[in-house]
């Protein structure tokens, strides 16, 4: 009886808390299970609808009715808009539309702090709901219980609408056969737009009631957004009930976890998430399928040699390809001048990048410096997206391993950056080693939620293992590295920019290499034609699981490059923004473009850090219109732009990892046609 005193009150806490992320995460279930739309923008409607409601509170019913219902209907709305803006990239799978939305939340985040303040906002409920009641001897908040109470109820009355009306039936055909809906005479289009737009307003309905609860504030919507993926995964797609009780779950976790076992609730649900989607990966799909459905094609045995040979991986050893006039045969290898136009673009950046600390000042060189340390990050995620198909926003995990480290050792007196360097690869390689059998059997979309859960669970470490980390404080005050034995520490930003130079042309140069190497042409033969490479006896997920290692490794010495040129390190500069930061630079490049990849990365410095510096407080706000612009105006990025191979899909490429097979689109007259 003592224990239930002691955890009753967190214990009811958890059952509010986790109604309310009931309710977000039945829109962002809803959203995505049946709209097809990975919506990472559903925190921004949830934040919506809290700062309507927190401003038309007055303490009065009619004040809470009508935040309520203004927050509800703008919510609604946005989700109706984001129809809209996501119509366009159907056919181009979930990655454009996480980096999209992702960017439609650093725009709409940006924008709810200009109007409404960066301050938490003070909300106000009637007086007969602000005050408490008696609950087995203890007294609680009256709203809590009303918000429970009214939770319930929408959790069955949404059940009702999906499972008992025409309304219902329409959105489980959505889902479920959209070309049997559109014979019917609907439109798919009219029930998407419908769907988004009551996901948000389920959003913005929990925004104003759960503002009481969670304040308006910086960093609640992407808190919000965080927990309501984990609930998402784990209650998963097909039963409100079951989001239901997944909810109360991680409700609970997050309150009465926190009370009992403290230091192991930051691990428990990104843990439990990533342990379920390993799981669903594993048992829900045969290895070999996850990379797309595939047509009779040449002999693997061909392909192969085709690949070894220099030819790209979707194309035939000679031949037209299907659905072309005339397709050129390929040569086993390239014609001296082609081959200095392909390495025209690595030594004009490379000049510029030289003659850079001769034409800028002292910060801009630090800013360079910062982009070459993000560039390498960004060049292991175009290893992993565009070479394997393994589209991942967790490869700041092993970023941070070798950040961490290079930080450490400096801190115990190993200045020296090649033995940093060396050791901070080391470090990360092995932490991909482990958490690599993990992601390598998963595709598209479950990768991505799988490192999105290695990387959140990277950032719980990160800030419960104070002694190794400094927690939510960084480190800093370490002694400076020295570029070689015997040298001096280096303070000056040129030398810094120098070093990281060096470091990363060098790393860059042995990717290139590994990339267009005989291993290399077997791995995108691997992303290319799965099952036929597995059907000629090739051990896929060997293949995968080394590049995987040699991403992470990558990855760690851009870390450690990082710490040297910033001289400080902080759970910010390896967190999940960070990841999709280092993703879009990869669609700015061109998923398969090394160059691309450094490009895109210095883009998204220059416009975090030297042109927000104009506009102050607004970097979110550009930052999400680069993401915005990259997804729409490159669809195969800067690559694409020379007509190369590098830029992203086309007609004759093998599909993007995330992206399913085209499906049959409905005509106006409600026909289905190819």
């Amino acid at each position: 009886m003592e224990l239930l005193d002691a955890h009753l009150i967190p214990a009811v806490d958890g059952v509010a808390f986790g109604l309310l992320l009931f309710v977000v995460a039945a829109g962002l279930s809803l959203a995505f299970g049946t709209a097809g739309v990975l919506n990472l923008s559903h925190g921004t409607l949830y934040a919506i609808g809290a700062y309507t409601g927190a401003e038309l509170s007055d303490g009065t019913w009619g004040g809470l009715a009508l935040g309520l219902a203004a927050g509800t209907a703008a919510a609604c709305v946005a989700g109706a808009g984001l129809s809209a803006a996501t119509a366009p990239l159907a056919r181009r799978g979930h990655l454009a539309q996480a980096l999209l939305t992702f960017g439609l939340a650093l725009i709409g985040g940006d924008l709810l702090i200009q109007f409404f303040g960066a301050d938490e906002l003070p909300v106000r409920v009637p007086e007969a709901l602000d005050s408490s009641v008696t609950l087995l001897g203890h007294r609680y908040p009256a709203y809590r219980l009303c918000f429970i109470v009214m939770a319930v109820l929408l959790a069955a009355f949404g059940t009702w609408v999906l499972t008992r009306t025409r309304m219902g039936a329409a959105v489980r055909a959505a889902a479920d056969d959209p070309q049997m809906l559109a014979a019917t005479g609907h439109s798919p289009r009219a029930v998407h737009t419908g769907v988004l737009a009551a996901a948000g307003a389920l959003a913005g309905a929990a925004g104003v009631l759960g503002a009481p609860i969670i304040g308006p504030g910086p960093g609640t919507s992407e808190n919000v957004l965080m927990l309501s993926l984990v609930v998402v995964v784990l209650g998963g797609l097909r039963s409100l009930w079951a989001t239901f009780f997944a909810a109360v779950a991680v409700g609970e976790v997050q309150t009465l976890g926190v009370s009992v076992a403290p230091e192991l609730a930051p691990y428990l649900l990104f843990a439990a998430m990533a342990a379920v989607l390993v799981l669903r990966s594993r048992f829900a799909e045969p290895a070999g399928a996850g990379h797309g459905s595939e047509a009779p094609g040449p002999d693997p045995v061909a392909r192969l040699r085709g690949l070894l040979a220099g030819r790209p991986a979707g194309r035939a050893a000679a031949g037209p390809l299907p659905g072309r006039k005339h397709s050129p045969v390929w040569p086993a290898r390239l014609p001296g001048r082609a081959a200095w136009w392909q390495a025209a673009p690595l030594l004009v950046l490379l000049v510029v990048l030289i003659s850079l600390p001769a034409l800028l000042d002292a910060y801009s060189i630090s800013l360079a410096g910062s982009a070459l340390a993000l560039g390498l990050l960004a060049v292991s995620v175009t290893v992993l997206t565009g070479y394997a198909g393994l589209p991942t926003l967790g490869q700041t995990a092993p970023f941070a391993v070798g950040a961490y480290a290079t930080a450490n050792l400096a801190d115990a007196g190993w200045t020296v950056g090649p033995v940093q360097l060396v050791l901070s690869a080391l470090a990360a390689a092995v932490f991909a080693a482990v958490v690599g059998p993990a992601v390598i059997r998963a595709r598209g979309t479950t990768v991505l939620m799988i490192t999105l859960a290695i990387g959140e669970l990277t950032g719980a470490v990160v800030n419960q293992l104070k002694s190794v980390t400094g927690g939510a404080d960084g480190l800093v005050g370490f002694p400076a590295t020295r570029a070689l034995w015997g040298g001096e520490g280096m303070l000056e930003e040129s030398e810094l920019y120098n070093y990281a130079l060096v470091v990363a042309v060098v790393a860059v140069a042995l990717t290139l290499l590994v990339l267009r190497s005989p291993a290399g042409k077997l791995l995108t033969g691997t992303r290319g034609a799965e099952a036929r490479m597995r059907a000629s006896g090739h051990p896929v997920g060997r293949y995968l699981l080394v590049a995987h290692i040699c991403a992470g490794a990558l990855a760690g010495v851009g870390g450690s490059l990082m710490v040297t040129v910033q001289q400080y390190l902080s759970p910010a500069d390896v967190g999940f923004e960070i990841a999709a930061f280092a993703l879009l630079a990869v669609v700015i490049g061109g998923t398969t473009s090394v160059v691309g990849a450094l490009l895109g990365a210095g883009l998204i410095v220059a416009t975090r850090d030297w042109v927000a510096g104009s506009w102050p407080g607004h970097g979110p706000l550009l930052l999400g219109v680069l993401f915005v612009a990259t997804v729409y105006v490159l669809p195969r990025g800067l690559a694409g732009l020379r007509g190369g191979s590098g830029g992203g899909p086309s007609s004759d490429a093998p599909r993007p990892p995330d992206q399913p097979p085209p499906a049959p689109t409905p005509s106006p007259a409600g026909k289905v046609s190819p």
